[in-house]
């Protein structure tokens, strides 16, 4: 039986593949963004501390977790910065507010280049959530 949450990586021909689930939308998109940082190696400096805001809305649940992540990409290209803490929440209009906390990169093993579409949808279970993530590299 697979725990409560948490993500999986999978075999993909050119890119990588990310499984995830989770019982409620907030928890998938924390679980995606953990998963993305560990395919890519990731590891954040002990020292310094990083909070950062988020806020997004989009028109769907897939297109909210591709902007969550091209976020967190964003940040980690242009300022160096990854998360290991996070609160967030994510109303009825799809509209995010993220808390998010964590420090400068100490090394990351892989570059990310983007988050895809690709075959993405978000899937309900009677455990919660689900969804396959494909990232360029």
């Amino acid at each position: 039986m697979k725990p409560e949450f948490g993500f999986r990586e999978h075999a993909h021909t050119a890119d990588w593949e990310l499984e995830v689930w989770a019982p409620d939308f907030p928890g998938l998109l924390e679980q995606s963004a953990r998963g993305m940082y560990s395919i890519s190696g990731m590891h954040l400096q002990k020292k310094g501390h990083r909070v950062e805001t988020i806020r997004l809305h989009a028109d769907d649940a897939e297109s909210l977790l591709v902007s969550f992540l091209s976020e967190l990409l964003w940040l980690e290209q242009s300022q160096g910065v990854a998360f290991d803490k996070f609160s967030i929440r994510v109303d009825d209009h799809y509209d995010l507010l993220a808390e998010l906390e964590g420090s400068a990169i100490a090394s990351i093993d892989k570059d990310i280049k983007a988050v895809t579409y690709h075959n993405m949808a978000i899937e309900a279970s009677l455990h919660g959530l689900r969804v396959s993530i494909v990232f360029d590299v």
